[in-house]
């Protein structure tokens, strides 16, 4: 397009600092339209699908059902049902007249017709993960600038309407012109058409417009209502749900980038995409060869044009074939989106073409590796996301497999979206095949299954493909990935940028440094084979019982389950398990009713979200329930709260059930980024209190030296539920945890859950309330806390040998309630030692102890005893017992200072064994019931 050095006249003032003086916007338009030598191409149109409100329903779903009619085409129009009219927030008059955008000048009459840049282009597209990132602008054009990147002016939505609408009347002389019935003429949609490939084939005036692409929602907002638009009022809130809103899109379950973690910008969160007339989107793929779906808020048709998937090689050899100069220079040139060539050439080359026209609330799908360009008919806004239903798996494996061919730089990790999706679906064949539990979600992942099932085959061909590769390793070492190896950061070949999530190969003399299987020899430089080694994330022998669990091999199912437990699988953010999606955590509130909430519900109205990593496994047995809960385990789960390191940022905690033996579950809560920091005791609540306590401790300690700056107030105890952070308030866990116990034989749970019409005919509920009662109950100083504990010991001292195997665990649960942190956790590292063997019980006899062994053992001098009793009826099958002298008692207490080289113990409280006799005494520590000198690091047989 021809333009003189004159502004228009109607354009509004706006901030030209950045503008160069030959730019559009400063030009009058003096190109103008040649109707009798338009170029329109003559090419099919793609399927148009006209979708009911039902099946408007649900987005994947549908999506699968016209993939076998529209796959063909590469692309299709989906014209939603006539009710479906989502508001759009940036019509909002302080949007459209306020905010501003960035644009791309583009120059339409060089987009097919140029020479080559006189510098090589190196600049790969990749999709930007961060929010914060933006071309630099520059002042004026340079002939060194590369093609198709110069940038333009920033505009607000009202502005860009007002120069679109100028440029469109001016190109096509419609200034004053009327119809027959006196409304405005228009161009119509064939005319435009014509008139752009007439451009693009035979320029005969310089063509400048403006497109303001790729714009992050992220930054500027979305053209679609978001949660916290959510208002109560269901006609908003529908859309804001809506699995047609882009921003919900990529992570609808069935979508595989529902396991992405990343919010990666283009790829999970949405672009803007606003036009004027003939501004364009150049020959190009989706990154990962992934679906996209686009949709046009408002405005002028948008045109495009769509290649089939498996004609991409045609499409791109035609190309090659046509611009031998701009290919020669950039090899990568199809991968920089600023080179059109008209779908008339490709037909004559034999390459499929085939049209869409999209119209104003319409929306547009490209399959895999369906190449796609097109050209905006005049000023719009169009908004558009990528998608990855199961059956694309297959693509992204061929799109990482010729990226590292390329040496391109991937942009999503495919093999930890692939693992995550088998995950998915063997939880679900478990419901399916051994709950026989079968809901709508399980039934979509068990048809993704069997020999011949889309993920399967994936899940093959991947495993297989590396089997390969390591079958041509020769000397290698393999060792297994710890499974943080890519957390932090993302892990790639330094050859080829090839994703590590599986196998990486690497050597001790570059510790940093990583290669793919195709290059593992090539990692580094020295000679030294012993020193080289592959990680492992799963051993092919594991991946292959994956494939026979996808098969529907039951011992298979079982054994990755239980296999994918210990590698903490379940930590994963988007698995789900008994269809309790894991991906969002499960936010709670205490003191309500939680069975009629949903999770979302839930979320909005609490700020605590609890995170399941594993539900473990259900224990029958009056210990492991109360009314309140069930308590799996095994269970763990993850939190955020405050730090008690650091009290102005909140850290996360795990929460987890360990096996106390007789004493049933033990609760304990770790501080993740300090693993020392452990709290365990007998009850959920008290162990949180623990944590409370912790915390209001270092918030004092921090404001006493003068720290103020950003600590949180002293938290009462009543702001904090042990059951709430565990996550047994939360509706999908307390889902997930009932599924395990699908008998209800936890007895003490389901019969406060089930409403019952006749009394029961025992008094175990008493029982139980009872038993609650004492794990909720309080010492208010240590003196309270050494009579109790004194009284509860004397009771088994005393009567050791005619208390029943109840009466003692009772008396045991007390014991350990008084216990702290440090103790307990002794105790537990004890009884996972003991795991492997059964306990055995006997009837132990009484034993003879002398002076002499007692001095030879302890350095201490004891008087001599006539008899040690037991302190209970059971031990376990390394025969430990607690003997004690019928005349000593007991007490809590310190390391006396004169014994502080004699006596190492776990922490600074003791239990002082004192001869009531004499006055002498032995200082012991204690563990599951049994007693150990404190001089000896590990517990004593016979005591």
């Amino acid at each position: 397009m021809k333009m003189k050095d004159n502004p228009s006249k109607n354009i509004q003032k706006y901030d030209d600092t950045h503008d160069s003086p030959g730019s559009p916007r400063h030009r009058k338009v003096s190109a103008r339209w040649v109707p009798d030598e338009g170029c329109k191409p003559l090419i099919d149109e793609a399927p148009v699908f006209y979708p009911t409100e039902e099946e408007f329903q649900d987005t994947i779903g549908y999506i699968s059902t016209i993939r076998s009619a529209a796959e063909a085409y590469g692309i299709c129009r989906i014209v939603p049902p006539p009710s479906w009219k989502p508001p759009c927030p940036l019509k909002e008059k302080k949007f459209w007249e306020n905010s501003k955008f960035s644009t791309r000048i583009q120059q339409v009459d060089l987009l097919q017709n140029r020479e080559p840049m006189r510098k090589k282009s190196s600049r790969k597209r990749k999709r930007r993960r961060q929010f914060n990132s933006r071309p630099r602008r520059r002042a004026r054009p340079e002939a060194e600038d590369k093609f198709g990147f110069q940038s333009g002016s920033d505009f607000t939505l009202a502005d860009f309407e007002i120069f679109s609408e100028e440029f469109k009347e001016s190109y096509f002389e419609a200034t004053g012109k009327n119809q027959d019935d006196g409304v405005r003429w228009r161009p119509s949609v064939d005319e435009i058409e014509g008139e752009y490939w007439r451009i693009i084939e035979q320029p005969t005036d310089e063509v400048e417009v403006y497109y303001g692409a790729d714009l992050e929602t992220g930054m500027l907002g979305s053209g679609f209502p978001k949660g916290k638009s959510l208002s109560g009022d269901s006609k908003i809130d529908q859309y804001v749900k809506s699995g047609w809103n882009l921003n919900n899109l990529a992570r609808l379950p069935g979508s595989v980038l529902n396991f992405e973690e990343c919010n990666i910008s283009g790829v999970v969160v949405p672009w803007l995409y606003i036009g004027m007339c003939f501004s364009s989107f150049c020959w190009h793929v989706e990154d990962h060869h992934l679906y996209s779906l686009n949709y046009l808020h408002w405005g002028d048709p948008k045109i495009w044009y769509g290649v089939p998937g498996n004609r991409a090689d045609q499409l791109e050899n035609a190309m090659r074939k046509y611009m031998p100069d701009l290919f020669e220079e950039n090899p990568d040139l199809l991968n920089e989106l600023v080179t059109q060539l008209s779908p008339s050439v490709l037909k004559s080359e034999s390459v499929p073409v085939y049209r869409v026209v999209q119209n104003s609330g319409e929306f547009v799908l490209t399959f895999p590796r369906a190449y796609h360009s097109g050209f905006n008919c005049g000023f719009n806004c169009a908004e558009a996301v990528n998608v990855a239903p199961v059956d694309w798996l297959q693509h992204g494996q061929s799109a990482v497999e010729l990226y590292s061919v390329q040496r391109r730089k991937t942009s999503i990790s495919h093999d930890k979206l692939l693992l995550a999706a088998a995950r998915k679906a063997v939880r679900a064949l478990w419901q399916i095949l051994v709950l026989k539990k079968e809901n709508r979600e399980n039934l979509r992942w068990k048809s993704l299954c069997g020999k011949d099932g889309m993920l399967t085959q994936a899940i093959k061909t991947r495993v297989n493909l590396e089997e390969k590769r390591m079958a041509r390793l020769t000397g290698k070492q393999f060792k297994k990935m710890e499974k943080d190896f890519d957390l932090d950061a993302e892990r790639e070949c330094f050859s080829c940028f090839y994703d590590l999530h599986l196998f990486a190969a690497c050597c001790d003399c570059s510790s940093e440094k990583f290669a793919c299987l195709k290059h593992a020899n090539r990692v580094c430089g020295c000679d030294q084979d012993n020193t080289r080694f592959v990680l492992l994330r799963h051993t092919v022998d594991e991946l292959n019982t994956l494939v026979r669990a996808l098969e529907g091999s039951v011992d298979d199912l079982e054994i990755w389950a239980s296999e994918d437990d210990r590698n903490g699988a379940l930590g994963s953010k988007n698995s789900k398990l008994f269809g309790v999606d894991l991906s969002s955590p499960s936010s709670v509130r205490s003191n309500a009713s939680m069975k009629n909430d949903s999770v979302e519900n839930c979320e909005q109205r609490s700020s605590v979200c609890v995170e399941p990593v594993s539900f473990g496994s259900v224990v029958f047995g009056k210990l492991w329930c109360n009314k309140d809960a069930i308590f799996p385990k095994g269970y763990k789960s993850r939190v955020k709260f405050f730090s008690i390191c650091d009290p102005s940022i909140k850290s996360g905690y795990t929460s987890e059930i360990v096996d106390g033996g007789l004493i049933g579950p033990l609760f304990k809560v770790t501080l993740e980024e300090q693993p020392n920091e452990t709290f365990v005791r007998g009850s959920a609540d008290q162990c949180w209190e623990m944590v409370l306590q912790r915390l209001n401790q270092e918030i004092t300690r921090q404001r006493r030296l003068g720290s103020n700056q950003g600590l949180p107030p002293l938290q009462p105890s009543s702001s904090i539920n042990g059951l709430e952070m565990f996550g047994f308030h939360s509706p999908s866990i307390v889902q997930a945890i009932e599924a395990l116990d699908p008998h209800q034989k936890c007895t003490g749970y389901w019969k406060n859950k089930i409403p019952a019409n006749k009394p029961s005919s025992s008094n175990s509920g008493d029982n139980l309330a009872a038993d609650q009662k004492n794990f909720s109950e309080t010492r208010s100083d240590e003196g309270e806390i050494a009579d109790s504990f004194e009284g509860d010991f004397n009771l088994l001292v005393g009567n050791g040998d005619s208390l029943s195997e109840d009466e003692i665990r009772s008396v045991l649960r007390r014991l350990m309630r008084k216990a702290n942190s440090e103790e307990m956790e002794i105790m537990h590292t004890h009884k996972k030692s003991q795991k492997s063997s059964k306990t055995n019980r006997t009837n132990p006899t009484r034993r003879q102890i002398s002076d002499k062994s007692l001095r030879a053992r302890t350095g201490f001098s004891f008087p001599a005893v006539q008899e040690w009793r037991l302190l209970s009826t059971w031990h376990f099958p390394a025969p430990l017992g607690w003997y004690l002298p019928a005349t000593w008692r007991m007490t809590m207490g310190t390391i006396p200072d004169e014994y502080p080289q004699k006596l190492p113990m776990m922490g600074k409280k003791i239990i002082h064994l004192m001869s009531m006799d004499t006055g002498m005494g032995i200082f012991v520590g204690y563990e599951y019931g049994y007693g150990y000198l404190s001089t000896h690091p590990a517990p004593y047989p016979y005591i």
